[in-house]
């Protein structure tokens, strides 16, 4: 099968997903809406747009791109296009008007873009008329697809999951004491936190509960990695007590098992959110979380079982539920039934044979 694999640039969940694909007997192609690839993957082929990226500012350069798309789409042949976000790629590829269509929601388009303004809402609508098979990575994802009309027998949900080899109580547990060891943190109880520093994911919820929160109990610590547009904003807001926090920017993927095995405890303070991998590889690593209640979060994270929630957006209710966790004696049993969940649920491997098993449907129902 000729895939040709389109999505707006080059995150590590690109990355990973055509690592993969490049591995398996299918011929992959990527296309990237509007940033260039860091690195060739081995197996995929990297995609040009015949005429340069078009200007995604206005309405003209869709129109153009819609057919540098038609064109690029009768020299590659595929067999098959996976696109997404919904309002971005996936859209281009409906406007171009190709079938099968596979239709990657990534979380955030359907549950805060498709709705945010009459435009995104007439794409979404457009896109999903158009695509023959959606996947969501949640439920709160599959569910307002059906607000939209689409069908639910069209609607294939799985985690994209992680690399439970890699994401492991025994691979983060040297690194974490190694962490812990150079910040000298070995007797506190540390906080992680490596969403994106931007509004959705709410990061400054977290540092104002923190900012409480320490002042309760001194040995709390904060590892907040990441960067973002709120990097001033957090770091006015956590200026009292910057001591005990450390902020070492984004860290490489490959050393991000010691990142969880360093934390106490793991916090997505996150507004919008599908299954979130940050979340998924904290699990998997066996680290206990505390997430705010939207509805993607409840279907990771269990009151009593493998962590605690609380209400959205509320950083007094966060302080509090920091407090209560850091004096929780059954943290330990949190931690493993966090990794047990992992395993049952978030299996990278198994997950991405969902995802070729897809493909494999998308074609024959089209097809025949």
């Amino acid at each position: 099968m000729r895939v040709l694999y389109f999505t707006e640039g080059d995150s590590p969940h690109d990355r990973r997903y055509l690592t993969a694909l490049g591995a398996t007997a299918h011929q992959v192609g990527v296309l990237r809406q509007r940033k260039h690839a860091q690195q060739t993957i081995r197996g995929v082929q990297e995609l040009n747009w015949p005429e340069g990226m078009p200007d995604w500012s206005n309405w003209r350069g869709w129109t153009e791109g819609k057919v540098q798309l038609r064109t690029l789409i009768t020299d590659y042949q595929p067999d098959l296009i996976h696109a997404g976000p919904v309002q971005g790629p996936a859209f281009l590829a409906a406007l171009a008007g190709f079938g099968p269509l596979v239709t990657m929601s990534w979380g955030y388009d359907m549950l805060l873009d498709a709705r945010r303004s009459p435009w995104m809402r007439c794409a979404t609508h457009y896109t999903l008329r158009r695509t023959d098979i959606l996947i969501a990575d949640c439920q709160a994802v599959a569910d307002r697809a059906l607000t939209f009309g689409f069908p639910a027998e069209n609607i294939v949900q799985f985690p994209w999951g992680v690399d439970l080899a890699h994401f492991s109580p025994e691979k983060g547990k040297d690194g974490g004491l190694a962490w812990r060891h150079s910040l000298g943190w070995e007797e506190n109880f540390v906080l992680l936190c490596n969403r994106s520093w931007s509004p959705k994911y709410g990061v400054d919820v977290l540092a104002r509960a923190f900012l409480g929160a320490a002042q309760h109990n001194p040995d709390l610590r904060l590892l907040l990695v990441g960067s973002g547009p709120q990097g001033d904003e957090l770091r006015r807001i956590l200026t009292p007590v910057q001591e005990k926090v450390h902020m070492p920017g984004w860290v490489d993927q490959a050393d991000l098992p010691a990142v969880y095995g360093a934390a106490d405890l793991f916090i997505t303070p996150s507004h919008c959110d599908g299954s979130s991998v940050s979340l998924l590889e904290a699990l998997a690593c066996g680290v206990p979380a505390l997430a705010s209640d939207i509805p993607s979060n409840l279907e990771w994270v269990q009151p009593g079982v493998n962590g605690d929630v609380f209400p959205d957006g509320d950083a007094a209710a966060l302080e509090e539920k920091i407090l209560a966790l850091a004096a929780d004696a059954d943290l330990p049993i949190y931690a493993s039934q966090s990794r047990r969940m992992a395993e049952q649920r978030a299996n990278w491997g198994e997950n991405f044979g969902k995802l070729l098993h897809t493909y494999q449907r998308a074609v024959s129902e089209v097809a025949g």
